[in-house]
């Protein structure tokens, strides 16, 4: 530095501290060897505090506001090394201006899951992550504990302690607050501040204060999710024998789209089943369990199906299905006539006689 810088330095002298960027904790004001002249104007913006240390030590914390830097208005400086010289010599000090506002939206996450014990499902691994606010809330624990002799402290050189910090306690927090895995997302707000509690004592020791902690997320591990969202599935399917008829009658449905007048068939069939049973379960009686026998039809040359033997006996009822009807299904050696077929038999004898005069029955 050359004499010229140096002299106008010490012609006037006003301590402040202008911060341009959004990450900056602390900051040392840099005088030349650290000489202060007597008299001089101190800035203390809102938002900052001023940390004056002597020898190592902490001489004076101060707020916002403008202030005359002598004996008369501030007499901890009396005590400073180089007021021995007289009141009108410069003299030596350091000034740190401390951050004091909140710094938001600062993340944390937990990079390996963490074990918790679920009420519900035992031991479950969880992983989380959200943001957090904090500010300076007493400036010389900070620069004792933290700062140090940094000339500049950044939000950055802490974070990652914070984080840590937050991550050592939030599975102790969450075991504390047994709030079961399954309403955790509706208790985020209260778990958040449950956590900041537990975890302020360990902050105060950095002179920091945890404003506010917002969990985001807390989710499972895959396979575990796969498996919640399988028991969801069967809890919206209900009752499981109902969801296999339905999805029968899907089956023959689907077998109802085949082209050709056996198409048709099948359609009005499927139709006079549900029919049946819609109104079964309007008269409040519960519907027999379906067979397990499956047969193939013969129509036209063509072979359609399965179709169970309730199937068939409304087909039968129809006209569409007589005992000289091709069928087969699994187990049989070959085609057979569904009149010769015993377990067809029941099929047939509710059919009422062909009507006198009337068509004949369809092969």
């Amino acid at each position: 530095m050359g004499i010229w810088d140096r002299l106008k330095k010490e012609l006037i002298d006003i301590v402040e501290f202008l911060d341009d960027s959004n990450n900056t904790l602390c900051y040392r004001f840099e005088r030349f060897q650290n000489e202060i002249k007597n008299g001089a104007k101190l800035v203390v913006r809102e938002g900052q505090s001023a940390v004056f240390i002597n020898e190592g030590k902490i001489a004076d914390v101060l707020g916002p506001g403008t202030y005359t830097l002598d004996t008369k208005n501030v007499p901890i400086l009396a005590t400073l090394l180089g007021w021995k010289y007289g009141f009108e010599s410069p003299f030596k000090a350091e000034v740190y201006f401390v951050s004091t506002r909140l710094f938001t939206d600062q993340k944390w996450g937990t990079m390996n899951p963490v074990m918790v014990r679920d009420p519900e499902f035992g031991p479950v691994r969880l992983r989380a992550f959200g943001t957090y606010a904090i500010r300076v809330k007493d400036p010389g624990t900070f620069i004792r504990n933290v700062v140090g002799t940094d000339n500049r402290f950044t939000t950055e050189e802490i974070t990652g302690q914070l984080r840590n910090l937050i991550v050592t306690h939030f599975g102790d927090a969450l075991g504390q607050a047994k709030v079961p895995m399954l309403d955790l997302a509706g208790n985020f707000r209260s778990l958040g501040g449950r956590i900041a509690g537990v975890m302020q004592p360990e902050f105060d020791t950095l002179g920091v204060e945890l404003s506010t902690l917002l969990i985001e997320n807390i989710s499972l591990p895959p396979e575990v999710e796969q498996a919640l969202d399988k028991r969801s599935s069967m809890s919206v399917i209900g009752d499981v024998n109902q969801y296999a008829k339905f999805q029968a009658a899907d089956a023959l449905r689907d077998a109802a789209k085949n082209p050709g007048a056996a198409g048709t068939i099948v359609g009005l069939g499927v139709g006079q089943v549900f029919a049946g049973t819609m109104g079964q379960a309007a008269a409040g009686q519960a519907a027999p369990p379906p067979l397990a026998a499956a047969f193939f039809v013969a129509v036209n040359n063509q072979q359609q199906g399965p179709f169970d033997p309730g199937m068939l006996a409304t087909m039968a009822r129809s006209g569409q299905l007589t005992r000289d009807t091709l069928v087969w299904k699994q187990g049989m050696a070959a085609w057979a006539k569904a009149g010769e077929v015993p377990e067809l038999a029941t099929v047939f004898a509710a059919t009422p006689p062909p009507i006198p005069g009337g068509p004949p029955a369809l092969p």
